[in-house]
């Protein structure tokens, strides 16, 4: 049976999810997202990867400022939706909203709740050295993804996988977790279990001091950081090379062998010391340029072993 559906969603994460309820002949009424966004170099506005997607299907966008106000939620009424599918909107639902479907408002988020709650789950996941995660369908709740979970999916995060990589795998196995539970839902077979109470995390949103290089921290730390801030928005170090200190992301590490004054590079191959052993730099970026092999940049910079990062 097809439902009617008010999809919210904002960035590339959710475009495969909102592709593939049309793809399951859904009904979808009508998508939310967030307001056009300036970019690029002339600062022009720019629909979000979901308003792009959903004007392709043909369907009704909708891009409120708020939905705290007796207007948007009358006009999300309207829609007499069955059920709100949420992925990564970027905006907490108030309880006038999360009242207005029959079926509730389920969520799709990436992590094994209750640990990484929040904005940045497959981040802090990566960052904080942990084996495994996945994504979960629940139904939402006031609190901040605090809402009983119906169905998840699990994914082994390997040594050198970065948040590029896990996003982009949770992303297709999310997109058929929830059409999976859409499915059920219509059958009635949906069933919720509540969130433990032991073991909640928040992955907190990202700031720019999340991203500075702690060169004082041992090696796996480090390279964890790294692995966890890949491609965006990146980890990085400054250094002088000549015209003041430059800001550099780090792309891409690995470990290895030696010991030094944190910061400090041992060799010219771009070995670093960190607190405890060290890391091998293997892909930086410096500002306004691509992406680039370490060795190549540090024979560009002319910084050689015993220079400090």
């Amino acid at each position: 049976m097809s439902l009617r559906i008010v999809f919210m969603g904002t960035p590339d994460f959710a475009v495969p999810t909102l592709s593939e309820i049309v793809g399951q002949g859904h009904e979808v009424v009508a998508v939310y997202t967030r307001p056009p966004a300036a970019a690029g170099r002339g600062m022009e506005l720019k629909p979000s990867p979901v308003h792009r997607m959903a004007e392709r299907f043909g369907l009704n966008v909708f891009t409120p400022k708020t939905l705290r106000t007796d207007e948007a939620a009358e006009i999300f009424r309207s829609h007499e939706a069955d059920v709100a599918v949420v992925v990564a909107y970027g905006m907490l639902l108030p309880k006038s909203i999360l009242d207005a479907p029959e079926l509730g408002c389920l969520n799709l988020h990436a992590s094994l709740l209750p640990r990484w709650r929040g904005a940045a789950p497959i981040q802090r996941a990566i960052m904080a050295g942990d084996k495994e995660t996945g994504v979960a369908v629940m139904k939402m709740e006031e609190g901040l993804d605090t809402g009983p979970v119906a169905m998840v999916e699990r994914v082994a995060i390997t040594p050198e996988m970065n948040a590029g990589e896990l996003h982009d795998k949770l992303m297709g196995l999310g997109a058929d977790l929830m059409v999976r539970a859409l499915a059920a839902l219509s059958r009635g077979g949906l069933n919720f279990t509540p969130q433990p109470e032991q073991g909640v995390t928040y992955a907190h949103k990202l700031t720019n001091d999340d991203a500075k290089v702690d060169w004082s921290r041992a090696a796996q730390t480090v390279h964890d950081h790294v692995r966890g801030l890949s491609p965006f928005p990146g980890a990085f170090f400054t250094a002088d090379f000549g015209k003041g200190q430059e800001r550099v992301k780090v792309l891409r590490t690995s470990l290895a062998d030696g010991s030094g004054e944190p910061g400090s590079l041992i060799d010219a191959n771009g070995i670093v010391a960190c607190g405890s052993g060290s890391i091998r730099l293997l892909q930086v970026q410096r500002a306004g340029k691509a992406p680039m092999n370490a060795d190549e940049f540090l024979r560009g910079v002319r910084l050689g072993a015993g220079a400090r990062l």
